[in-house]
C-alpha cells in the first residue's frame, strides 16, 4: 500500500462525517422550520408561516416535505393568494402523486381557483387512499353542498370534524350547511365553536363578525326560517325589462316593492328608507363584498316578516339593509330579490317575460345544459381563450360579460397592451380600474364567443371573501338571449 493511502483515509472518513453532519443539520433544521410555521399558522401568523414552510421545505425526508408542502399551501389560501397555492399544490401533488394529504390539499388549492369538479375529483382520490384523510373529508363536504346534497354534505363535515375536531375551517363549514338547510340555531352553535378556535378571538376582525352572524342567527328563534305559506310547488309571476334590468313586482311587510331580479345577490337586498318604511328593525350586521372601490362593506342585516313576490308568499326572510348607503352613483341602489337565495328554483323566459319560481321544476330538454354550483352564489363554468378554465357568477342584475383582472393577467390579448378605460359601478361603488379587453374568446360548453370585447373588473374582494378566485360574471347581455333555467335540485342550469 502507498503511504499517501495512509493519509488520505482519516481525511475521507473525517468529510464523510463533516457532510453527514451537515446533512443531519440541514434536515434537524428543516423539521425546526415546519414546526414554527405550524405554530405560526396556529397563531394565525399566515405569511410567517408561509415562509416558515418554504424553509422547511430543503427537507430530504418525505413525509416531512408533504407536511410542511401541505402547510405551505393552506397558509397560502388564508392569505388570499390563490395562483401561489395552485402553483405550489401543483408541485406537491406532482412529487408525491399517491399521498392522500397532497392529494386533498390539491383539492383546496383547485378549489380555490374555482376548479370545482377538478377539487371534488382530487378530494375523491385521496379518500381513495385514506377514507378518513380529513382535509379531504372536509372538501368533499363543500363540493356536496355545492351541488345541494346537504344530508351528505353534512355528514362528510361531521366526520371531518371527528376526525380533527380543533380545526376552525371545519365548524364554520357546518355552520353553511346548516344554514343552507335553514337549521339556524345548529348553524349559530357550530359558527360559535368555529369563533372559540379562532386565533386571537378577542382581537380577530374574523370573530366579531363572526360574532355578528351568531347575533342575526340566533334572532330566529321561535321562527321557522324562509317559511313558504301555500303548498304549491311552482308559482308564476310577470316581469318587466327595463333596458338590461329585469324587474318584479312585491311586497315587503304588506307595502308594494318593485325589486330588480338579481341572482349576483345572496340575500334579499332593501334599502334603508324601505327597511324604516316597512318596519325591517336592523339586528346585527355582516360582511358583503362587490364590484367597486369599497370592497368589502359592513352592512346591517335583518328579518322580513313576510316577503310577497306575485302568489309566493314567504315569511321570516334574511336580509340585508344598504346601510351606510353609497354615495356618488349615477342612481340609488335598488331593492333586489333572487330566488335562489330563499333555496328555491327558477326559470327565467325572457321573450314570454315570466319569471316560474319552484321548490322544484319539472325535467325540461335544453339547448345547453350547463353544470351548476351554489357556493354563496350560482356558478358555472367555462373557458377563456380556448384553454383558461374559470368560474363565472350567473348574475341577472348585472349587464355585460365580464371576467376579473385575475383571469385577465393569465392570458394574452389580441392586441397587447391595448386598454380601454371604462367607468364601471357596482354594489360596492365606482371600479375605476376597470377597462374594456377586446379580443378574448369565451365558451360555455357549445356556447362559443369569438374575438369579442369583455369588460375586465377587480373582482379581488368579492373572491376573498367567497374564498375562491371569480373567473368573470355573466349578465343580462348573454342571458337575454335564452330562457334560463337555475335548476337547484339537479345541479344545473339549462338554457333554450
Amino acid at each position: 500500500m502507498k503511504p499517501g493511502i495512509l493519509v488520505a483515509i482519516p481525511a475521507v472518513l473525517a468529510l464523510l462525517a463533516a457532510v453527514t453532519l451537515d446533512a443531519e443539520r440541514t434536515q434537524q433544521t428543516a423539521a425546526e422550520h415546519a414546526a414554527t410555521g405550524d405554530r405560526l399558522f396556529a397563531e394565525g401568523r399566515y405569511l410567517e408561516a408561509r415562509d416558515a414552510y418554504r424553509r422547511a421545505l430543503a427537507a430530504d425526508d418525505p413525509a416531512l416535505a408533504v407536511d410542511a408542502g401541505a402547510g405551505l399551501v393552506l397558509a397560502l389560501l388564508r392569505t388570499g393568494d390563490f395562483q401561489a397555492a395552485h402553483q405550489s399544490a401543483s408541485e406537491l401533488a406532482r412529487t408525491h402523486a399517491t399521498n392522500p394529504l397532497a392529494l386533498a390539499v390539491w383539492g383546496d388549492a383547485l378549489w380555490s381557483m374555482g376548479r370545482f369538479d377538478d377539487a371534488e375529483h382530487a378530494y375523491t382520490a385521496a379518500l381513495e387512499r385514506d377514507p378518513d384523510q380529513p382535509r379531504a373529508r372536509h372538501g368533499h363536504a363543500r363540493s356536496l353542498a355545492g351541488r345541494g346534497r346537504f344530508d351528505d354534505a353534512r355528514a362528510a363535515a361531521q366526520r371531518a370534524i371527528q376526525l380533527v375536531p380543533l380545526d376552525a375551517e371545519f365548524h364554520h363549514t357546518l355552520a353553511t350547511i346548516f344554514e343552507r338547510q335553514r337549521r339556524f340555531a345548529e348553524a349559530a352553535a357550530e359558527l360559535t365553536t368555529y369563533t372559540d378556535l379562532l386565533p386571537n378571538r378577542e382581537r380577530s376582525e374574523k370573530a366579531a363578525w363572526s360574532k355578528a352572524e351568531i347575533r342575526f342567527l340566533r334572532s330566529f328563534a321561535g321562527r321557522t326560517p324562509l317559511q313558504i305559506g301555500a303548498a304549491a310547488d311552482t308559482w308564476t309571476i310577470p316581469v318587466r325589462i327595463k333596458g338590461d334590468k329585469v324587474t318584479v313586482q312585491g311586497r315587503v311587510n304588506g307595502g308594494s316593492q318593485e325589486f330588480i331580479l338579481d341572482t349576483g345577490a345572496e340575500r334579499t337586498v332593501i334599502s334603508q328608507e324601505v327597511a324604516r318604511r316597512r318596519g325591517v328593525v336592523p339586528i346585527s350586521a355582516m360582511r358583503t363584498a362587490g364590484i367597486g372601490a369599497a370592497g368589502v362593506r359592513g352592512l346591517q342585516v335583518g328579518r322580513i316578516d313576510k316577503l310577497e313576490i306575485g302568489d309566493l308568499e314567504i315569511r321570516n326572510v334574511p336580509c340585508i339593509i344598504k346601510n351606510p348607503p353609497l354615495t356618488g352613483l349615477p342612481r340609488r341602489e335598488p331593492e333586489s330579490f333572487s330566488p335562489l337565495a330563499l333555496g328555491l328554483s327558477m326559470r327565467l323566459d325572457y321573450q314570454r317575460r315570466t319569471l316560474t319560481i319552484g321548490r322544484s321544476l319539472a325535467p325540461a330538454t335544453y339547448l345547453e345544459t350547463l353544470p351548476l354550483r351554489m357556493h354563496r352564489l350560482a356558478l358555472v363554468g367555462g373557458t377563456v381563450n380556448g384553454s383558461l378554465p374559470a368560474t363565472f357568477v350567473v348574475d341577472t342584475g348585472g349587464e355585460l360579460i365580464s371576467i376579473s383582472d385575475a383571469t385577465a393577467g393569465q392570458i394574452q390579448p389580441a392586441v397587447p397592451g391595448r386598454r380601454i378605460p371604462l367607468r364601471v359601478y357596482g354594489t360596492s361603488g365606482w371600479d375605476r380600474d376597470a377597462f374594456l379587453m377586446p379580443g378574448v374568446d369565451l365558451a360555455f360548453s357549445s356556447i362559443k364567443f369569438s374575438r369579442i370585447p369583455v369588460v375586465v373588473l377587480n373582482l379581488r374582494a368579492p373572491s376573498a371573501l367567497l374564498g375562491f378566485q371569480l373567473g368573470g360574471i355573466v349578465g343580462h347581455r348573454f342571458l337575454s338571449k335564452y330562457t334560463v333555467t337555475v335548476d337547484l335540485d339537479r345541479s344545473v342550469m339549462g338554457l333554450e
